[in-house]
Order: structure tokens, then sequence, then C-alpha cells
């Protein structure tokens, strides 16, 4: 496992990109509505990318687990997509969930963040979904701080999860984030307490808890991308990048 860790000037460069990530995903939010196209989502974000002179992770991704290359900017996952969706032309409806995961360069330094949100008029039991989601990444951010272990990070995942009622998929999870969207370490969706690779200072790691509203299992789409929920029932995803520091973890991709 060859994990980098970066220097407080490093840090301070990755910065921008975590802004820029968060302004897309806030901006992405906002346009969501009722008849808007997937595909204009990506269009919009690919505009933004654009303009900031930044560089697309995913368009030119290709990894063992995909059907690639990506050839779009950004994910969208929606009602029981959860995960790598893939745009296509769809327009959004009422009631509909969809989120977002986003990744990009910014002078030489990656940042990754996820979003999800309610298109018009919400159901509850999707916002509850999606708020559990944002609390286990909050528990698990709250906690990452040096000496802290990956399994420690699962673990508060994990308990939010099952005493909402969830089940956790651990397939997918976060991961190392640097020069390249994907690194060492994983960060596993569950764990156990005390175990793992121990936190340090310089560490960059994506944290992104995903759950299904009555599964844990998971289908891949024929277009080799887009994960869906195996019983039909609705996914949420929220994910932040973080850098571990001497004292509070700096989340990059804080959303204004």
């Amino acid at each position: 496992m060859a994990i980098e860790l970066l220097s407080p000037a490093q840090l301070e460069e990755m910065r921008p990109a975590g802004r820029f990530v968060g302004e897309v995903l806030s901006a992405l939010v906002e346009a969501a509505d009722v008849g808007v196209d997937l595909l204009d989502l990506n269009d919009l974000a690919h505009q933004m990318i654009k303009d900031r002179g930044a560089e697309s992770c995913y368009i030119d991704y290709a990894p063992s687990f995909g059907r690639g290359p990506f050839g779009k900017v950004l994910c969208t996952s929606v009602n029981d997509a959860v995960l790598h969706g893939l745009p296509h032309p769809y327009k959004l409806k009422d009631g509909d969930l969809v989120s977002f995961d986003f990744a990009v360069s910014v002078d030489g330094w990656v940042c990754d963040s996820a979003v999800s949100t309610i298109v018009g008029t919400p159901r509850d039991e999707d916002v509850r979904l999606i708020e559990t989601t944002e609390r286990a990444l909050a528990a698990a951010i709250d906690i990452a701080r040096p000496g802290t272990k990956l399994g420690d990070i699962g673990h508060a995942i994990g308990e939010i999860a099952r005493e909402a009622g969830y089940s956790v998929n651990t397939q997918f999870g976060g991961h190392g984030v640097g020069r390249t969207m994907h690194g060492d370490p994983h960060v596993p969706n569950d764990g156990r307490p005390g175990r793992g690779f121990p936190l340090k200072p310089g560490l960059v790691i994506a944290i992104e808890p995903w759950l299904l509203a009555t599964t844990d299992e998971i289908v891949m789409d024929p277009d080799g991308w887009t994960i869906r929920s195996a019983d039909g029932s609705r996914g949420a995803h929220s994910e932040h990048t973080i850098a571990i520091t001497e004292g509070d973890p700096i989340v990059m991709t804080q959303r204004s």
C-alpha cells in the first residue's frame, strides 16, 4: 500500500480544487429541476470545467470495473441508481432523487465529492435516506484525526446506517486522493474500531457513505457503469474530500 502524506504547503495547493468541486456541485443542485435533462447537467459541469481551466477525472476514466472510457464529466445516479450513473437522455421528474458525483484536477491536484438531492416534491423516506448518509459522513469526518484508524471511520459510518435501519454494502467505498482520483488507502463504509491503517497528518481521503433504502445488494446496468439497488429501492450518496492535520480535519470540498 503506497500512501502519500502531503505537506501543509501541498494541502494549501489542493484547496482550489476542493473549492471548485464544491462550486460545481452547488450549481448542479440549483440547476436540477423538473424537466431538466441529465445531459444538460453534464454539459453545465463540462462548461464550468472549461471556464476554470480544470481537467475532468472522469471523461477518460477506464477502470477494471467499468466499461470505459466513461465519456462524461459527471456521475448522475437517479432513484434506484446510486453510484457511477452514466449521464444519458433523461428529463428529471417530480420527486426524483438524484446523486451527483464529481471529481476534477486543478493545477495538478484532485478533489472528489458527491451530493444527493430531491427534485420537486420530496418523499419523507428519501429525505431520511439522504440525511442518514450526511450524518454518517459528518460522524466520520468528526473523528478523522491523527491516531484514528480506518476501521474507526468505517465503524462510525456503519453504526449510523444500522441505527437508522439500513444495511451497508462495502464493495465500493472511499479512497485516497492526491495527484490522482483513486489511491490508497481504501476507506470502507463499515469496519471494526481500532483496526486498520492509522490516520496521519497529510493524509487526504475521500469519505463517501452511500446507502440503499431496503437492501445492500447491487446490480450493474448494461452501460457497464451505473450501479443500482438489486430490489429497485432508492439510493443516496454523500462524499467529501478531507485532509488530516495535527488538529481538526480540513473539508476540502465544502459547499456554500
